[in-house]
């Protein structure tokens, strides 16, 4: 409780205060299942609760292409950033999703990729729209194939300490970050927040069919693209303002 006391101190978001604190009481579950202690934490600490998703907008598709136009296509680093910004707005990919990505899971024949989805245990294929595969392909042929492994990481570092290895979920976040701070955009950006984009948009061309754009965003729980779209329709603010009309 101390711990989880400290961790709300550091002013942490909940879903990492939950993180966290599960993490301690698996491990002690673990212990206890093999002898090692005698108590658990199963009901001793409460998670946090957590509030459900507010601002959902992200960015319109005009902002996304400036930052798209800052990708310098003549340098490796521009095609590989481009194919990754790519992965995010057209499939709404979380960041580590793409950061796990393999070269074998890449598949532009089929045009499918092999994504392990958000608390799945087994990879699921997702269908990929031409300019993204031709993206994907523009960047793996400049980054050459000598010595590469389908099992080897479809995004890398292109800096100097740590070349080849794979690209962090830390390292797309400061991509994308430093990319749109150039676009002049004024909302602090991050991957999860071009994935709010991609589904808002989906949302405009399809009408509001959330259970087509959940074949996007992967969602489990349809409730949860009932918020992006209550969020995309801003009710509120329209019956607000009819209640005031004639004040």
């Amino acid at each position: 409780m101390a711990y989880k006391a400290a961790l709300k101190k550091r002013g942490l978001a909940p879903t990492t205060i939950n993180r966290k604190i599960s993490a301690v009481k698996s491990f002690v579950s673990t212990a206890n299942r093999l002898g090692l202690c005698q108590f658990s934490l199963k009901d001793a600490v409460k998670s946090e609760k957590l509030k459900p998703y507010r601002d959902t907008s992200g960015i319109p598709l005009a902002e996304f292409k400036k930052v798209l136009r800052l990708c310098d296509l003549s340098t490796l680093k521009g095609k590989r950033d481009k194919a990754l910004l790519m992965l995010f707005w057209s499939n709404a990919l979380r960041r580590n999703e793409v950061s796990l990505l393999d070269i074998g899971d890449f598949i532009p024949s089929s045009r499918i990729l092999w994504v392990k989805g958000k608390g799945r245990s087994e990879k699921e294929s997702v269908d990929l729209s031409p300019k993204t595969i031709q993206a994907i392909c523009d960047w793996l042929a400049s980054r050459g194939s000598a010595g590469i492994k389908s099992s080897s990481p479809l995004f890398i570092s292109l800096d100097s300490r740590s070349r080849g290895s794979r690209l962090s979920g830390d390292g797309l976040y400061k991509i994308v970050r430093c990319y749109c701070r150039e676009a002049g955009i004024d909302k602090l950006m991050s991957p999860h927040r071009i994935r709010h984009s991609s589904i808002t948009m989906a949302l405009d061309k399809s009408d509001g069919d959330v259970r087509k754009v959940q074949k996007l965003s992967r969602h489990k729980n349809l409730n949860t693209l009932m918020i992006y779209d209550d969020n995309r329709n801003n009710d509120q603010l329209e019956l607000s303002e009819l209640l005031e009309e004639d004040l």
